[in-house]
């Protein structure tokens, strides 16, 4: 879904835009300073900027995830982080480069919230990335009373690397505000939220209601399913902790939906069905297996 009017553009469409308007430029030192805070966006425009004629500087609105930097300067790229919202670029390129890229972080997540919710359990999560940007999952776990830890155990171009260790803990309300790198897993942060006792309050999510589902809506539903009481504001989820109860989920065409409700099933006794599940080849087609596979049971 995308709201009325002619003026607004996912940021897959600002991507393309902002390359064609760096690559095609004739004069040096051109700075951009971009409308939305989206890391695709600003790869989009350093990578232009690395073809481009003399320097491009790019200015987010606030900072967001540093993959992309961090990788180009470890490659020796002529990329410079003047500070946390602005990226200088002179024309050039990486140096050739071999790479086992480590676990991704929203993946992880699910698994260390499965963790949490599930009675008994514990999982020790390998070679994940452990990039402090992306990490905003764990501390939100943490003020749930979560026990969670991360090892940094080495570095890989630019990105540390290490694991999680998580164990199953009682867990609290608190309040979620957030950012950029975090966006991705409110969906199973809210599955948390179903789980712990009293209230919890997501802030500042209105960018929710533009991902391949209206997730403020679709997350309601969801958690409704299961007997948690939810309410929702434009940019806003209050979720009311207690037992939720199996149910039958529906994906919404939503791998984000559809893998959260998964990590609920599988805390909650009796039989739960996730209809639509084939969205989940978006980001993690192997996930029922490898679930399957550390809970002891089969993938199907």
């Amino acid at each position: 879904m995308s709201p009325a009017g002619d003026e607004w553009r996912r940021p897959d469409d600002l991507s393309v835009a902002v390359v064609e308007e760096v690559q095609h430029r004739e004069d040096a030192g051109r700075r951009i300073e971009l409308d939305v805070v989206s890391a695709q966006v600003k790869t989009a425009s350093v990578l232009a900027g690395l073809q481009a004629e003399g320097s491009t500087e790019v200015v987010e609105p606030e900072p967001s995830r540093d993959h992309t930097e961090r990788m180009l300067e470890a490659l020796r790229a002529p990329v410079t982080r003047v500070d946390e919202r602005t990226t200088r670029i002179e024309t050039g390129a990486p140096t050739p480069f071999e790479l086992d890229v480590p676990g991704d972080p929203s993946s992880a997540a699910l698994f260390a919230v499965a963790a949490c919710i599930t009675p008994g359990s514990a999982i020790v999560i390998e070679d994940v990335c452990l990039n402090p940007r992306r990490l905003g999952f764990v501390e939100v776990l943490r003020s749930m009373g979560a026990r969670i830890v991360a090892e940094s155990t080495g570095e890989r171009l630019g990105e540390p690397v290490g694991r999680l260790e998580v164990e199953a803990s009682p867990l609290v309300g608190t309040t979620i505000v957030p950012d950029e790198g975090m966006i991705d897993e409110i969906p199973v942060l809210a599955v948390a939220a179903a789980f712990a006792d009293g209230l919890t309050e997501i802030r500042g999510i209105a960018e929710l209601r533009v991902k391949e589902s209206d997730r403020i809506n679709t997350i309601q539903q969801e958690l409704a399913q299961m007997g948690v009481g939810v309410e929702t504001k434009p940019d806003a989820l209050t979720i009311r902790g207690g037992k939720p109860r199996p149910t039958m989920f529906k994906s919404h065409g939503d791998h984000r939906i559809a893998l959260a409700a998964a990590v609920a099933a599988n805390a909650m006794p009796g039989e739960s069905t996730v209809r639509g599940w084939h969205s989940v080849a978006v980001s993690y087609p192997g996930f029922a297996d490898d679930l399957g596979t550390v809970a002891g049971g089969s993938g199907s």
